[in-house]
């Protein structure tokens, strides 16, 4: 018998250390060669990480939520023979819940700190002894004493959930556990010994903290958000758009329509409002390299959909839309999601984009403050339709209407070119007519 070790292999791209988001196998556990033992994120995907030979686990080089760098121990194994290690792992598997790169992309955020509690953390049991090392508060001294007001009292979720339902403050209860921590007996010993839930309270009060690690795709996410956040000035510009006219087309085209055509939507009429729009004003479709001071203007007109999936939120791109019809850009839009939602998106299909769209359908709220795609300098926000009394100047008649909330990088973009850009796409899908004619010039 020997020991293997398997070492975080360099996942390409210049990529130099990796977020550990899932383990697949424990200490202790069998493993075959080709079977998948980890999976890790870099900036640019989830790559599963497989096996090389056949043996047992018996270390693990990390938690969920760690960043181990390329060539860091990840996995060792008892094998049968001499053992060895490898450092090549051939990776497969790329997950499409990726978040979509740019250029300009900063480093990703390192191993986050585990904070002190006062409340015990109890690492997974499959760690190894080095890799489960966090700071950690003090441990509080044995006892069997009920806490002082304030102090928190160290209890499984489940002994908190039963306190909690039966109206019980666990202050109240002495630990018999490790550094004074209650157990289920000692609760059990508490309602033996006559204690009830305080008089006249209704529902108890629930003092519970959950703590809840940012990991994986999530993290990714909200280094972009901290990103975008710090280094755009953004500029916000609401205005109301008059839906009566593209709602009216909109349900008549979707009557008549071939059997082989999609359901037509809002954004498809939107999506090619806003390559009419940038004809216009080519700084809008561009991404600024604000460290050379150069804008990048494209020429072709690549519109990221923001869409909601259970991992969190992704920007599938639907490429040159200038050469796309509304019918062609509804089939695009509903393929994309659907592989975002899916996780069958490919890597490509999840950047590139020039400019953004998003919206929460019916949830859209009466106006937002989107965040800009970095490096991109304009996002387009839809928020719900809803009927609305207009005024026609004899009386007031009920017309569906709806906002967009669209951002601009305020460093490049000016105010008012932000707002004679919202007014064109106004303008085009008030007079939805003029989609199809501007789009034929």
């Amino acid at each position: 018998m020997g020991t293997f070790t398997i070492k975080l292999p360099d996942v390409g791209e210049g990529v130099a250390e990796a977020e550990l988001v899932e383990w697949h196998v424990a200490v202790g556990d069998p493993v075959k060669e080709d079977m998948t033992l980890a999976a890790v994120m870099t900036d640019k995907a989830t790559v599963d990480i497989p096996s090389p030979v056949d043996g047992t686990v018996t270390w693990l080089g990390g938690a969920v939520g760690d960043t181990l760098a390329v060539g860091s121990p990840l996995v060792r194994l008892d094998v049968a023979g001499p053992g060895g290690t490898s450092e090549t792992v051939e990776t497969a598997n790329v997950s499409a819940a990726t978040v979509e790169p740019s250029a300009s992309d900063e480093e990703p955020p390192s191993k986050l700190p585990i904070s002190p509690l006062d409340e015990e953390i109890t690492p997974p049991s499959n760690v190894a002894p080095a890799a489960r090392a966090a700071p950690s508060a003090k441990a509080a001294p044995a006892s069997n004493a009920p806490r002082k007001p304030g102090e928190r009292p160290l209890a499984s979720p489940a002994v908190r959930r039963r306190a909690t339902e039966a109206g019980v403050d666990l202050r109240r209860v002495a630990g018999s556990g490790p550094a004074g921590r209650i157990t289920a007996e000692d609760l059990a010993a508490f309602f033996d010994a006559g204690a009830e839930a305080p008089a006249g309270r209704g529902r108890a009060a629930d003092s519970s903290v959950t703590d809840v690690r940012i990991t994986g795709l999530r993290r990714r996410i909200a280094g972009k958000m901290e990103t975008a956040s710090r280094r755009i000035a953004h500029i916000t510009y609401v205005d109301e758009i008059d839906m009566e006219a593209l709602e009216t087309l909109r349900a008549g085209m979707n009557q008549n329509r071939r059997e082989d055509r999609p359901k037509l939507t809002l954004l498809p009429f939107l999506m090619k409002a806003i390559v009419i729009a940038v004809r216009g004003q080519p700084a809008m479709n561009a991404l600024y390299d604000d460290e050379a001071g150069v804008l990048h203007q494209h020429g072709g007109v690549h519109i990221g959909i923001a869409a909601q999936t259970g991992g969190g939120l992704m920007v599938p791109v639907a490429r040159h839309c200038e050469t796309r019809d509304v019918w062609n850009c509804a089939a695009e839009v509903a393929r994309l999601s659907d592989a975002a939602r899916t996780g069958s998106a490919k890597r490509e299909e999840l950047s590139g984009s020039t400019i953004t769209i998003t919206s929460l359908g019916a949830l859209g709220g009466i106006a937002t403050t989107p965040i800009i795609n970095h490096p991109e300098v304009a996002i387009v926000g839809v928020n719900k339709m809803e009927i609305r009394p207009v005024w026609d100047g004899a009386q007031f008649r009920p017309r569906k209407r709806m906002n967009l909330s669209s951002s601009f990088d305020h460093r490049v973009i000016d105010g008012h070119d932000a707002a004679v850009f919202v007014q064109r796409i106004r303008q085009l899908l008030e007079n939805p007519a003029m989609i199809f004619i501007e789009d034929a010039a």
